[in-house]
């Protein structure tokens, strides 16, 4: 079964070129919450030889020197043009798997192999035509195999032009691919069992595609004894159907300052559930508890530490903010110590389970099924569809946000805020 691979090229900094064309060809990172270290950087930048992850004041220096552009992260446009890439790569497959933000496989199953080449530069044409963002394609049996075509259609390295079709070479091909390959550029072969591997005598793609899977699987796991037989064409892995129920939310942020009181723990606290609630709601899921944490910075070893969590239950499950905000505040008050200085809270809703079918307790005395909050929820979750994030908040929320992280280089949100559009001068 062919499986194809699409990978953003860039997909941070293709955001950010998109709506800023002048932007094009200058080295550019986009940096992780509160602006502490690069996330994302452009082909300029990595030419520059930093390195994803690195702290943004240890290249501030170099940023001067090489005009380096530096962005804080917009995951609210970011996660936009994610949903539009994946809607038009949804319209190339009857079977679609969102990998990642930037990522998606893809189904081939019965389209002429001979075609598959073509068709990959037909997704990529579309995708950068109706959207703006540049991809490369990987084509292959296996969804192993096609994301290291994808790493070579990126890298150029079967010139193609962005899209690599490992069906299209033959043995010999191949064979000479992936001995130039290190075997760490393998889809689940993380760094550890890299270097167990390169101890064995096993540095390359190649190396580890002809090595016996039973002594792989008894040396290492499972696991990675399928990686070997996915890279001999023995799919082992299944394309996952999108939609697959969450079991957890989770939605949690570090303080751009510490927060000492109990006022603006209760306001990240009240913020961060409203978050998790849109998206219980967007999921057609309910949560039948709430589990709160916040923690001091473990980073400054000279400052009391302290860190704890609670998980409150609800009497009745709820996809309803006030009620799951109401639990979440009623937990912030039972682990809050004074006299801390906190970096970090967090919000998890737990036990969920699809709305509707949620068994009742002996001891409920209100319906399962509440009309007005679900009205209430749609209409709040509407406009702020419409209008944009938190047109309509709670107030326990605030409005300062004083603890709010650092994002002092962000874009405009350009879709997802009327004030915030791109205007022709």
């Amino acid at each position: 079964m062919p499986v194809a691979l699409v990978d953003c090229n860039n997909f941070y900094i293709s955001c950010e070129r998109l709506f800023n064309p002048k932007l094009e060809g200058k080295p550019i990172v986009v940096l992780s919450n509160n602006d502490g270290c690069a996330v994302s950087r452009s082909n300029e930048v990595k030419a520059l030889g930093i390195k994803m992850g690195e702290p943004w004041f240890k290249m501030e220096q170099m940023a001067r020197q090489h005009g380096i552009i530096a962005f804080s992260s917009n995951y609210t446009l970011y996660g936009d043009i994610s949903s539009r890439v994946m809607a038009t790569l949804a319209t190339f497959t009857p079977r679609q798997e969102i990998y990642s933000i930037d990522e998606s496989f893809l189904d081939l199953d019965g389209f002429p192999a001979h075609t598959l080449q073509d068709y990959g530069q037909k997704i990529r044409r579309t995708v950068k035509r109706n959207i703006g963002i540049p991809v490369c394609v990987g084509i292959a049996s296996t969804k192993t195999l096609a994301k290291l075509a994808n790493h070579c259609a990126k890298k150029d390295l079967a010139g193609n032009d962005g899209v690599c079709d490992l069906g299209q070479l033959d043995e010999a091909q191949r064979r000479a691919l992936f001995q130039s390959l290190p075997v760490g550029e393998i889809w689940g072969i993380g760094r550890k069992i890299s270097e167990s591997l390169n101890q064995l005598g096993i540095e390359t793609v190649e190396q580890l595609r002809a090595a016996d899977p039973d002594f792989i699987r008894k040396r290492f796991s499972v696991v990675v004894e399928r990686t070997v037989r996915e890279l001999n064409d023995i799919a082992c892995i299944e394309l996952e159907q999108a939609g697959t129920p969450r079991q957890q939310i989770l939605v949690s942020r570090s303080f751009g300052r510490s927060v000492v009181t109990l006022d603006d723990l209760k306001e990240s606290v009240t913020y961060f559930t409203t978050r998790a609630a849109e998206k219980l709601r967007k999921d057609g899921s309910v949560a039948n508890s709430v589990c709160v944490f916040i923690r001091t910075n473990p980073f400054k070893v000279n400052e009391p530490q302290y860190e704890r969590s609670v998980v409150v239950p609800l009497m009745q499950s709820s996809d309803d903010t006030a009620m799951l905000v109401k639990a979440a505040l009623f937990g912030l008050k039972h682990i809050y110590l004074p006299g801390y200085q906190y970096k970090k809270s967090g919000v998890m809703l737990m036990g969920l389970q699809p709305k509707g079918v949620t068994q009742g307790n002996l001891f409920d005395e209100i319906p399962i099924s509440d009309e007005k909050s679900d009205s209430r929820m749609k209409v709040i979750d509407s406009i702020n569809r419409k209008m944009g994030k938190d047109t309509i908040a709670f107030a326990g929320s605030g409005t300062r946000r004083s603890w709010a992280m650092r994002r002092e280089r962000m874009s405009p949100n350009y879709t997802t805020r009327w004030d915030e559009l791109v205007r022709a001068g």
